[in-house]
């Protein structure tokens, strides 16, 4: 969790863990980047051990994860895994929200404060308000739409506790949400198991393995 360096490092090792096997049980599979989700937030959760710190370089690797990457890359791996049309628009959707907020971070310093027991991130991002309606589209969009029963829980969770810590930690949101999206993330170790065919819900005008939800 963000709370503090001791609970991102601890945090951050078991959900990387979680999500290593995660990946090993997807195996060399389309499902392969999603079922790695767990990883990549683990190591995130890590690397703001390094921002309690105070490191600089952190806060940028850390801004970097969180602002640009994941917008693109949770989408974009639903589509791999599932074939959605959903998830295809989904990923254009966060490419489109990822270009400016990277080059919020090519022109400006990332800088982080303490908000008691949390830490809130300042970039100088363009229309913030947005940037965030469409990151969150982005993601959850390609979650809820997914067509598989175990990716939607994880949606709502995630989208449920966007709302929580919008209410709660308005000052540090997003650090406050990606630990919850990194703690909501080890539901793809069971996902990473299960067969396609028994998690997917087909509309009935969309024939099995058709791919073009």
């Amino acid at each position: 969790m963000c709370w503090s360096a001791q609970a991102d490092l601890v945090a951050g090792a078991a959900v990387a863990a979680v999500g290593a096997a995660a990946a090993v049980r997807a195996g060399a599979t389309r499902r392969l980047p999603l079922a790695a989700l767990p990883l990549l937030l683990g190591a995130h959760q890590l690397v703001e051990a390094g921002v309690w710190a105070g490191w600089a370089w952190a806060r940028t690797v850390w801004a970097v994860v969180a602002l640009p990457l994941l917008p693109l890359y949770v989408p974009a791996a639903v589509w791999c895994a599932t074939r959605r049309r959903s998830a295809a628009w989904c990923t254009l959707l966060g490419a489109a929200v990822a270009v400016p907020l990277a080059l919020a971070l090519v022109r400006h310093p990332v800088a982080a404060h303490a908000h008691g027991h949390t830490l809130g991130y300042a970039v100088g991002v363009p229309a913030p308000g947005l940037l965030l309606a469409g990151y969150l589209a982005a993601v959850l969009g390609a979650l809820l739409g997914s067509g598989d029963r175990h990716l939607r829980l994880l949606g709502w969770v995630a989208g449920l506790g966007a709302l929580a810590c919008a209410l709660l930690w308005r000052l540090a949101f997003v650090s406050t949400w990606c630990a919850l999206a990194a703690l909501a993330s080890v539901l793809l170790y069971r996902w990473a198991a299960v067969n396609p065919s028994s998690s997917a819900s087909t509309s009935p005008t969309e024939p099995p393995g058709s791919g073009t939800g």
